[in-house]
């Protein structure tokens, strides 16, 4: 009897042994269930980020054993482990995470930088489990798919605008000839029709006759009493003098093609009796304009300046017979060079250009390279700071960084600058700086260029926020990252490119419509890249 106990417990020992042996474990490796919250993995901002739950089963784990697990990311390039996590027993005396025989869920977030060549590739766990000097591998977990790549098609070049030019097509001239009156009257004195404000006049509408470019579109007459003897009475004799002054309109307009154009009675000339007064040197007339600034009411502000006697006298000989007249101002339009005229002086006479046609003319140019020539014209020429920042934008466009950068360093800061600082940090991949220089710039072109940023650091409700509503492939791009396809959609309607097409398809795919996958696909692949990368993009893999 004794030898039979001796048996059985030598028999239980050795089952004991069995039954903690890690063998086990690797044997009923297929109970353990493996789950991925995303299920495929995702890039963000340069890196994958992804909590992985381990189901163990009860009397799955031995309560004696040590179970060390690697994350492996399996891909075309090779693999890239992560750091090796390990767990133990509930009866093993140790500080790792301890994982109870009865079986539970073990949650781990994961985290490893992207590197080319994962945009293929699956995430897999590794396991050995250990007892003393024995150990066992444990069949591999695949755990997820990936990696998605989608936020990596943002368009990150940036946007960067012109300042425009003031350019016109038509310059609008205005000569004028002007009559005086005498005090209170309203006849035109002869010797007025033969003064010099009208002969200058004539002369000038005989200039623009004779110029082709120019035409005469029409004269006004306006006339107006000074500011002194009363509203009411200055006002009837600024209409009698509008009226007088229509009818010597033949004598000082002398060609009759030229069409007569508003009659005009303005009244007491008190905006014409400040600007006089501006332009003088009477004393005190610092007070005149203050006087003036203080009263609107035309009899408080006429007694108080003549309560400064000795001013008002300066006034009645300098100013208030100036004030008394009519005035013939015509309508000139002056065709400017036009385009082609542009082109030609450019390569011909670019002396002749101002600066307001030197930028037009440099707009004109399709090639950005060609552009550059023009504005150094105009920054040297004109010192013209428009020129000077079109410089940077020009050279910046045709590829040549470090000369825009040389360039724009000679700006004044504003919006337009701070955006293309924005811009060329953007180029370097120094987002900080680039988020800087935005903000401080605060136009609507920065504001896109700003949601870029949002979207390579992985802040995609802010880029969909700052485009919504906007049109193009950045705009749509960030509508999908938060999976408002309608608003990608309505982005990209009117879009052919490739790269749209490329968008409309992942759009499709994640809508499960198969057709529209293989036509957007079908027309994104005439583009090498976007081919290449569709072979390999994880939004298409149901449908390789």
């Amino acid at each position: 009897m004794k030898g039979i106990k001796i048996f059985t417990a030598a028999l239980l020992g050795v089952a004991m042994v069995a039954c903690s042996n890690p063998k086990k474990m690797a044997e009923q490796a297929e109970n353990v269930l493996v789950a991925c919250q995303p299920e495929t993995l995702e890039v963000v901002a340069g890196k994958v980020e992804v909590k992985v739950d381990v189901t163990y089963p009860a009397d799955y784990f031995l309560p004696d054993v040590y179970f060390k697990v690697t994350p492996v990311v399996v891909y075309e390039g090779g693999e890239y482990k992560l750091d090796v996590l390990t767990y133990q027993g509930e009866k093993v005396k140790d500080n790792f995470k301890v994982v109870p025989t009865a079986g539970g869920v073990v949650s781990e977030t994961l985290s490893f930088p992207f590197q080319e060549g994962m945009e293929k590739c699956y995430l897999e766990l590794r396991g050995v489990v250990s007892k003393g000097n024995q150990s066992t591998d444990v069949p591999s977990k695949k755990a997820a798919d990936g990696c998605n790549t989608t936020y990596q098609l943002v368009k990150k070049c940036g946007k960067v605008d012109y300042k425009a030019d003031n350019y016109k097509e038509v310059i609008i001239e205005n000569p004028e000839a002007q009559i005086l009156y005498t005090i209170g009257s309203s006849e035109v004195r002869g010797a007025q029709l033969r003064g010099q404000s009208v002969k200058d006049f004539q002369a000038a509408l005989k200039e623009a006759r004779e110029n082709e470019r120019k035409t005469i579109t029409g004269v006004d007459v306006v006339a107006y009493a000074s500011p002194d003897g009363g509203e009411e009475l200055n006002s009837k004799l600024s209409d009698k003098r509008s009226g007088s002054a229509n009818k010597v309109f033949g004598k000082v307009v002398k060609d009759k093609d030229v069409a007569a154009g508003d009659v005009k009675s303005v009244g007491q000339d008190w905006e014409g009796f400040q600007e006089l007064v501006a332009e003088s040197n009477i004393e005190d007339k610092d007070l005149i304009l203050r006087v003036l600034s203080m009263y609107s009411d035309p009899a408080v502000r006429e007694k108080e300046i003549k309560n400064m006697s000795a001013v008002y006298k300066s006034l009645a000989k300098q100013v208030l017979p100036e004030l008394r007249r009519a005035r013939f101002i015509a309508t000139v339009e002056n065709k400017n060079f036009t385009a082609e005229e542009l082109a030609t002086l450019v390569e011909e006479n670019i002396d002749v250009l101002d600066e307001e046609a030197l930028l037009r003319a440099a707009s004109l140019k399709e090639k950005d390279a060609d552009k550059v020539a023009i504005y150094k014209k105009a920054v040297e020429k004109f010192s013209s700071a428009r020129a000077q920042y079109n410089l940077a934008v020009a050279l910046f466009k045709s590829g040549d960084k470090a000369a825009a950068k040389a360039e724009l360093d000679k700006c004044a800061k504003d919006a337009d600058v701070n955006n293309l600082y924005g811009v060329l940090a953007l180029n370097d991949n120094d987002l900080e700086t680039a988020a800087q220089c935005f903000a401080a710039s605060g136009n609507a072109t920065s504001k896109k260029n700003a949601a870029v940023v949002d979207i390579l650091k992985g802040d995609y409700s802010a880029a969909a926020s700052k485009l919504s509503g906007e049109k193009g492939f950045n705009a749509a791009l960030a509508a999908i990252l938060v999976k408002d396809y309608a608003a990608a959609n309505s982005a990209l309607e009117g879009c052919e490119c490739e790269g749209c097409a490329y968008l409309k398809a992942i759009i499709a795919a994640r809508q499960g419509n198969a057709d529209v996958v293989k036509s957007n696909l079908d027309k994104a692949k005439k583009n090498e890249k976007l081919a290449a990368r569709a072979a390999k993009d994880i939004e298409f893999a149901k449908f390789n």
